[in-house]
């Protein structure tokens, strides 16, 4: 192809163009050419480009199009790794055969991700394992291991997400050896880095991106200096997912994981060279000590903690018990340098254990300012300093604004760079950036507030194939009765459509209530039309969704999958698996949480209003994703339920009823139980 990179994109979108042959249902649609042509300017000019792709502009092609055509090294990041093997699995290797272009691309995962040999030789011999399904486990990773290439774990068909073993068999940034692991030659990690560095196009997640912009580990370090485009896709997640890495933690897990490995290389490389049992009992008894200055909270309780100590909790004692972690940690430290010469584990210890006393040291100090500060109770502890968003990381770390001899983590450029990083082109994009023209929600806590922004429509008819209906008589949200009620009116969509429902909660108790009710409803069923019911929490995410996907092929019942948190987005089931779409409130953030109670502590001190610059774009920007989980074809259709009045009594809902695609709207209860009826209709035609 000859011509501006403007000029090639507008050829490979257009009808009869390579992209036809590259997926068999393409059409020409306006809206993913405009995408296209939009993120191939920025790659030519450079700068920031910010685009809202409602569902089913095809954005995946819109930017991975002009990426490849531009010949620039490029790097996607996304929001998980499920999306991160679909990216590098399909559809990056689809358009490089479809365009014929000689790249080469790497997928880059965090080292949670791989196997450890080193770790994995270790579990061989760790008498603790947790249970004899565990040895099964072991035995079936161990052959695998023989076998991969990769060491990516999501390759091992059947392994559980949860699984007790994956800690044992993986590495973390405070256990690694480095350069003195016995295995680090055939490391699959270092491989995986070596790849990355190697290749023209590099797939990463937020994640591992944020990770590395606060410890420097990942590989990234090296990598970013050298590309000139980089695309965050499901950008919308990218705040809290870097608020995560951009502050501090220290929990009681950590101090325990700590504490086992310590015991097991003092025992296994020298015995009775140091009293490791003693070393042990003091980390072991620090931690439990700071568990129990807390007293009896619910699981899942977050403290408060904006003076010495969390709210509730004697500050004496809650001092004392983090000065006694710090000093435990100071005498590991202590023991380990006197062995340090024998194994490079102790080396490795001495170095977990000095940075574990100097992060025990910073939370007994003041919080950060700009910082929002909070204790997690479970059946661990965790202590947690967070920044209140990404803007001042992304604008001098990321984007080096007023840093112009800067890289991307501060520090002087490299002969790699290539190009002045002006040049460089920086895409953002999403379904979902928010609920007005300027896409603040997103860009403000981003720090992207120059940005060129672009929305680009959904091109499905939402009026013809989706209803609305939001029940006018309903209990009100907190009314004890509510659960009970989403169930009934979901059990009753779901017994008429033989399951190929979606409940969304927003909360864990009506996850639970709802779950129990639907599956009490169903009982009266005949058995072999009775619905299957999933819930969150009682199988892997990814059997889940499978299960819920599989359950209504063939003609069979299908599946009735009741969810919350993750599964409001990057959830899909296209076709008839799912025609319903049941959410029980609207998801407003949680006002006693400390992170969004001090985000809005800031507002109103700017003299804002923080319902409606924070609360309400919060739940609008939710509500988008679990109504975007019911239409993701032309062919699609279905009706979304949202048991809320306040969306239809208060002032406010207007403004969330303009969030969501223009589907027709169901007066009435008569209309909803019509709209299933012709869903029916169609299943059977």
């Amino acid at each position: 192809m000859n011509g501006t990179l403007e000029d090639k994109v507008r050829d490979a979108f257009a009808q009869g163009g390579v992209l036809s042959r590259a997926a068999e249902q393409f059409r020409e649609r306006a809206g993913q050419t405009e995408m296209a042509l939009a993120v191939a300017r920025t790659i030519e000019e450079g700068g920031v480009l910010v685009v809202e792709a409602g569902t089913g502009v095809g954005k995946t092609f819109s930017y991975l199009v002009p990426a490849l055509l531009s010949g620039e090294r490029v790097l996607l990041s996304t929001a998980t790794k499920t999306l991160q093997d679909q990216l590098f699995g399909r559809d990056l290797p689809r358009l490089v055969e479809a365009l014929e272009l000689p790249v080469r691309t790497a997928l880059l995962k965090g080292r949670a991700s791989y196997l450890c040999l080193h770790r994995l030789d270790l579990a061989r011999h760790d008498a603790s394992l947790p249970e004899r399904g565990s040895l099964r486990t072991l035995a079936k990773i161990e052959q695998w291991s023989k076998a991969t290439r990769t060491g990516d774990l999501a390759e091992l068909p059947g392994l559980d997400e949860r699984s007790p073993l994956i800690p044992l068999i993986t590495s973390t940034r405070e256990n690694c050896l480095g350069a003195q692991c016995p295995q680090f030659k055939p490391c699959h990690v270092n491989l995986a880095r070596r790849e990355a560095l190697a290749a023209d196009v590099v797939v990463i997640n937020h994640h591992l991106f944020f990770a590395d912009l606060a410890v420097r580990e990942t590989g990234m370090a090296e990598l970013l200096p050298t590309v000139n485009v980089v695309v965050f896709d499901e950008a919308h997640q990218l705040n809290e997912t870097g608020v995560q890495f951009l502050g501090a933690q220290l929990g009681s897990g950590q101090a325990l994981d700590f504490a086992r490995d310590l015991l097991g290389a003092g025992l296994q490389h020298a015995r009775g060279l140091v009293d490791w049992q003693q070393l042990v009992a003091g980390v072991e008894r620090a931690a439990r000590e700071l568990r129990l200055a807390v007293g009896k909270q619910w699981p899942g309780t977050k403290l408060r903690w904006v003076g010495p100590a969390p709210e509730g909790i004697d500050p004496t004692l809650w001092q004392g018990s983090l000065d006694a972690l710090q000093h435990a940690f100071e005498q590991a430290a202590e023991g380990l340098d006197t062995v340090s010469e024998i194994s490079p584990d102790f080396v490795r210890l001495h170095e977990r254990a000095q940075q574990l006393a100097t992060r025990a040291a910073r939370f007994a100090l003041p919080c950060e300012v700009e910082s929002v500060r909070w204790v997690d109770v479970g059946t661990q502890l965790r202590l947690v300093e967070s920044p209140l968003d990404i803007a001042e990381a992304m604008r001098t770390r990321v984007l080096k604004i007023d840093q112009d001899n800067r890289n991307a983590y501060g520090e002087e450029e490299d002969s790699r760079a290539g190009p002045e990083d002006s040049g460089r082109a920086w895409v953002f994009t999403s379904a979902t950036l928010g609920d007005e023209p300027t896409l603040r929600w997103f860009t403000e806590p981003c720090g992207l507030r120059d940005a060129e922004v672009l929305r680009v429509q959904s091109p499905f008819d939402y009026a013809a194939q989706a209803g609305l209906y939001v029940p006018r008589v309903f209990p009100k949200p907190n009314d004890v009765a509510h659960s009970v009620r989403v169930a009934q009116l979901a059990a009753r969509g779901a017994a008429e459509l033989g399951g190929r429902t979606l409940v969304l909660t927003t909360t864990l108790r009506a996850l639970r209530t709802i779950g129990d009710e639907m599956k009490q409803q169903f009982e009266r069923l005949e058995a072999d039309v009775r619905p299957e019911v999933l819930v969150q929490g009682e199988l892997p995410k990814r059997v889940l969704m499978d299960r819920f996907r599989e359950g209504a092929e063939g003609g069979r019942t299908g599946c009735v999958l009741v969810a919350s948190a993750s599964f409001w987005e990057g959830f899909d089931a296209p076709g008839d698996a799912l025609q319903l779409v049941v959410i029980d409130k609207l998801p407003f953030p949680p006002p006693n949480d400390p992170l969004v109670e001090a985000r809005s502590q800031r507002l109103e001190a700017q003299g804002r209003s923080s319902f409606s610059d924070y609360s309400l774009p919060e739940a609008a920007v939710a509500l988008k994703q679990g109504a975007g989980r019911l239409i993701r074809r032309e062919t699609d259709s279905g009706v979304l339920a949202i048991c809320d009045t306040r969306l239809v009594a208060m002032g406010y809902g207007r403004r969330l009823l303009a969030a969501l695609p223009p589907m027709r709207r169901l007066e009435s209860e008569a209309d909803f139980e019509a709209a299933i009826a012709e869903l029916k209709n169609s299943l059977s035609a």
